[in-house]
């Protein structure tokens, strides 16, 4: 049974529901399809399936992009309503005709809709009993078909054709068998037919005036032969010149190790003794973070002709160039589908050259063809111009955060409730976590925050004394349990000291884990839930493709499954490392950002302190474009 069939803007006002259903909808799977579907351009499906507590809801929808309304149905999963599709078809039609702009009220639309709805079930139903009486028939028939075109019946329409039965195949068979094989081997024969391998088999021995193809293993003995005399007199170097074998070849030397090496230093690590106040200098010369420095965008004029402008190359062959030219004049009626998979096409592997995921291109050009199929294409433009601009909208629109998370602000309400700000960095191996959280912890230290480690990484060997070490150097305090400890516990203790010593903020560095190992993705959950963190942050490399959306969707996945929690804690925010590293290559970002709705808060983009950024969404999206 149809739930709910709603009509409304783009703007979000609602033109007309259906009175006659009225049925009460369990959450809120309206605002949830706008919020992560429409507005985070995953429209291209037509079909979402929404779960609450007591509810579980499909939703599909369709577009007329020209007037900008939505035309959304609800119904039980549970259920497979078959006429959902074309009586959304019938109500869009039926209502575009009726649409004013300035009119709000359309309460005459509840009869049409009523027959409407009684059209689309009963063409349902037709279809069914024409289903179900036509079945037995069309088997008969293909059991019909079987029998006489069967391979009995074609094999005697042979045996026939040429005068013979099947005993006289079955003999023809076997003569044909035993020239094949005689006494096992071929009879010769097979040189004639086998002429693409150039062989020629005569009673198992090769043929050799007609081996012409094949490797004389003759030869090869007597080329060895001839090597191993040459070999024992001359020795020729890679050039082909000659070398004397009488000349000794020179050896590598080999090093001598003592106890007073030549070098006046060879430990670079840093002197735990004596040597703070060494260090204190070195932390305190790092400059100021690139956290607090405004990214200038270039302004360079891209108006040569885009790449995206050559996707319409083969929309050009297809329509010749006149054709394409009056269109881009004249304007068109309404873009259709065909018109714009040539720039779209284009667009999708430009995406995939900048590393994007091939799911995410996908998607992206299926959301954008659904906001623009139905428009009417205006005087003076190209369809290609027409697409870019709606791609870089999305493109705009996903990797804007969608809820704003300012972590000094954050900090500072904590400190009010006298209570530190707990941050957990996640992530898989060797992406570099720890070197990450010492720049945030560098970038908070500078806006006078007071910050305290916590070594939760009991898994991997030296973790602790790599955070200790970074510790030492930014002189902060750390919080460390050594190896083997739960690391849920080591957390919690951490966050304990923190809490009596007034410390502001709390980094927790967790043990890097693939996002299929089910024991370390469990203690991960039971980090989490049992301390509560005010921010999950997942850190991820900027060099992954489509790695990056599996990696994000199964720690979310695993993080909702493995909580003891109704409301599950999931990534909240990413930090992208080896950002220096890519060069153009920046559509991991988007990636991360599409898969999991979380926005790039930190981009590691060097090996100091320092190197810490915003990501600035302009650049990426004119890098992606580009």
């Amino acid at each position: 049974m149809l739930e709910q069939l709603l009509i409304f803007t783009r703007g979000g006002l609602i033109l007309w529901t259906c009175k006659e259903l009225g049925n009460a909808l369990k959450g809120s799977p309206i605002d949830t399809l706008i919020r992560f579907c429409l507005l985070e351009e995953r429209s291209g499906s037509n079909s979402y399936n929404y779960d609450a507590p007591g509810a579980a809801y499909t939703l599909k929808w369709t577009f007329h992009n020209e007037l900008g309304l939505v035309f959304v149905a609800v119904y039980q999963r549970i259920l497979r309503l078959l006429y959902v599709d074309e009586l959304l078809s019938m109500v869009k039609r039926e209502f575009c005709e009726i649409y004013d702009p300035k009119r709000i009220d359309y309460n005459d639309f509840d009869e049409t809709f009523r027959q409407l709805r009684k059209e689309a079930e009963a063409r349902t139903e037709d279809l069914k009993k024409s289903k179900q009486v036509g079945r037995p028939v069309n088997d008969s028939k293909k059991q019909g078909h079987v029998k006489k075109g069967g391979a009995d019946g074609g094999n005697k329409k042979k045996s026939e054709a040429k005068g013979g039965s099947d005993d006289d195949d079955d003999d023809d068979d076997n003569r044909a068998g035993h020239n094949k094989l005689e006494n096992g081997h071929s009879n010769g024969h097979h040189s004639e037919t086998d002429g693409s391998r150039g062989l020629a088999i005569g009673n198992g021995k090769e043929n050799a005036s007609v081996n012409v193809g094949a490797f004389d293993v003759s030869k090869l003995q007597k080329l060895k032969n001839k090597g191993g005399k040459k070999n024992d007199t001359v020795v020729s170097d890679s050039k082909g010149a000659k070398a004397d074998p009488k000349k000794k070849a020179t050896t590598k030397k080999n090093r001598v190790w003592d106890d007073s090496p030549s070098q006046s230093k060879l430990d670079f690590t840093d002197p735990v003794e004596n040597g703070i106040e060494n260090i204190d200098v070195v932390a305190a010369n790092q400059g100021e973070s690139m956290m607090d420095k405004e990214e200038v965008v270039s302004s360079d004029s891209e108006d040569e002709e885009d790449e995206v402008g050559k996707g319409s190359a083969p929309d050009s062959k297809k329509k010749g160039w006149f054709s394409s030219m009056f269109q881009s004049i004249a304007g068109k009626a309404n873009l259709e589908k065909s018109d714009l998979e040539p720039a779209l096409k284009a667009l999708k592997d430009r995406l995939m050259t900048k590393n994007v995921a091939e799911e995410i291109a996908e998607k992206l050009c299926e959301s954008v063809a659904a906001s623009l199929e139905g428009k009417k294409l205006a005087s003076f433009t190209r369809i290609s111009s027409t697409v870019q601009a709606a791609m870089e909208d999305a493109l705009v629109r996903i990797l804007t955060p969608k809820r704003s998370i300012d972590i000094l602000r954050d900090v500072h309400a904590a400190k009010e409730q006298r209570k530190p700000y707990v941050v957990v960095f996640v992530g898989v191996n060797g992406v570099g976590k720890s070197t990450n959280l010492a720049k945030v912890a560098y970038w908070l230290q500078q806006h006078n925050v007071s910050v305290m480690m916590a070594a939760c990484d009991t898994f991997r060997s030296g973790a602790v004394e790599q955070l200790r070490t970074h510790a030492r150097r930014l002189q902060i305090p750390i919080f460390e349990k050594g190896y083997e400890k739960d690391p849920a516990m080591v957390a919690k203790e951490a966050i304990q000291e923190a809490t009596r010593n007034g410390s502001d903020v709390v980094l927790v560095d967790t043990a890097g884990r693939m996002q299929d190992n089910e024991p370390l993705m469990r203690a991960l959950s039971k980090l989490v839930n049992l301390n509560n963190p005010d921010l999950v942050l997942f850190v991820g490399e900027a060099l992954v493709g489509n790695d990056a959306v599996d990696q994000l969707s199964k720690f979310n996945q695993k993080l909702a499954d493995l909580s003891t929690s109704p409301n599950p804690r999931l990534i909240d925010g990413i930090l992208l490392t080896k950002f220096d590293t890519i060069d153009d290559k920046v559509g991991a970002a988007l990636s991360m950002v599409y898969i999991s709705g979380a926005p790039v808060m930190f981009v590691g983009c060097g090996q100091s302190y320092t190197d810490l950024k915003k990501l600035n969404v302009k650049t990426i999206v004119k890098t992606l474009l580009k």
